[in-house]
């Protein structure tokens, strides 16, 4: 089974996107934070990872760097979906190794569409 690890601090947040994601029948993690979300990929390495940006203890630029970095997940795709949705931000997620941007509040199809399109490639 396909699974997606969804990482951001907002638990209303996390829940709009896990529900989105449900509903392409993918199986969902979650994480509250970069450092919760180390240790569930150290665990088992997940098909897709959907992050915010801002969190406490390790923002998500900085997770998208170890995910990018680590040989057991450096190939698995990653979807920033964050409120921070300035060029600079966008461009400095592509930078750490984000395949996608999606700027809060978000369209769910268009969380669908990134999500189809990365698992396909």
């Amino acid at each position: 089974m396909t699974t997606v690890l969804v990482v951001d601090d907002s638990p209303t947040m996390r829940a709009m996107i896990v529900e989105t994601i449900l509903s392409l029948g993918l199986e969902v993690t979650e994480a509250s934070d970069g450092i919760e979300a180390q240790a569930k990929v150290s665990q088992t390495v997940p098909d897709l990872i959907v992050l915010d940006v801002v969190m406490p203890r390790m923002n998500g630029y900085e997770f998208c760097r170890w995910v990018k970095n680590e040989p057991a997940s450096q190939n698995v795709p990653v979807i920033m979906c964050s409120t921070k949705g300035e060029p600079f931000d966008i461009h400095w997620g592509k930078k750490q190794g984000v395949d996608a941007y999606i700027t809060k509040p978000f369209n769910p199809d268009d969380l669908i569409a990134k999500i189809k399109e990365l698992l396909t490639h």
